[in-house]
């Protein structure tokens, strides 16, 4: 059964262009009426412009959808809280979130101005929790949420050069695993994607051989698929250039050591097993990791819990 979104409100961020234009234009396409947000400023967040989100409701409209422009900066909470206001005003809800708006101030960290990281962090990571608790009411009052986060390979794995976007996209996980728990009881589901695509803050960066590949409207199937109903929740899907995936943050079973062994030199002796793969998994919350580790101290005291 195609997934469809007749009858829900969608808010996406960072709209007017690349990847929120086409996620955008895709739950359009599916029905929803969408909110296009963008500041349309420049790639480093400089300048602003309501022109980029209005090229897009005008490419939904011809289309047949229903879109209002929105030119609200994720980093002005009142903005933010003014444009969800004015979509559950005009549309009754704000049923979904795509929180994808964000900006680039590259620089070695030798190099990186603290004005650099406060803006980065300001737009990503600040402007997303902006987004999510502007809509967190609504969606609990009518029992029903969905909210993609954007994540990035930058901050799961590392990349040179941006310290201040990484710990910004690493804080997305952190941010949806905390909502996830909470939103649980009110059927409110959080996701995140961590998408690779050609767009303009990615074009420097990849050969044109690679670029017509990684095309934004390759990201846009999960972002609907982890938006829709029958979603899951607290998952991180990687997307790009057709290939779709999950990924999860693991820890290894670990070693219990007694106490005459609570040393440096003791794990530096037991880090192989200590790091053995092979036992890792997910967990599922903070507390389970505390039970884990009580539970094998417990064992090796011979102390029944």
């Amino acid at each position: 059964m195609a997934i469809r979104f007749d009858g829900r409100v969608a808010i996406v961020t960072g709209a007017g262009n690349g990847l929120g234009r086409a996620h955008a234009l895709g739950l359009a396409s599916r029905g929803a009426k969408v909110v296009v947000n963008d500041f349309g400023g420049a790639r480093d967040g400089t300048g602003a412009s309501l022109s980029p989100a209005e090229a897009v409701v005008e490419e939904i409209r011809k289309a047949g959808g229903t879109a209002m422009a929105d030119g609200a900066d994720v980093s002005n909470f009142e903005q933010v809280t003014a444009m969800v206001e004015r979509a559950t005003k005009e549309w009754g809800s704000v049923d979904l979130l795509c929180a994808n708006a964000g900006i680039l101030r590259d620089k070695s960290f030798a190099k990186l101005e603290v004005a650099d990281w406060d803006k980065v962090l300001g737009v990503h990571l600040t402007g997303t929790f902006y987004c999510c608790k502007a809509v967190w009411a609504g969606m609990r009052e009518r029992n029903y949420g969905r909210i993609v986060l954007t994540t990035s390979s930058s901050g799961l794995f590392g990349n040179f050069g941006q310290a201040n976007y990484g710990a910004a996209k690493a804080g997305m996980v952190g941010l949806m695993n905390v909502l996830a728990e909470e939103g649980r009881k009110n059927n409110i589901k959080v996701n995140t994607i961590s998408p690779t695509a050609a767009t303009r803050m990615t074009e420097e960066l990849l050969p044109p051989q690679a670029l017509q590949l990684m095309r934004p409207e390759a990201i846009t199937p999960a972002v609907e698929f982890l938006l829709s109903e029958d979603a899951p929740t607290r998952t991180i899907m990687g997307a790009g250039a057709g290939s779709f995936a999950v990924i999860k943050v693991l820890e290894t079973e670990g070693v219990n050591l007694p106490q005459s062994e609570w040393t440096p030199d003791a794990i530096a002796a037991n880090f192989a097993e200590i790091g053995n793969m092979s036992t890792a998994k997910a967990l599922q919350g903070a507390f389970e990791q505390t039970q884990k580790y009580v539970a094998q101290a417990a064992a090796r005291a011979g102390i029944k819990l």
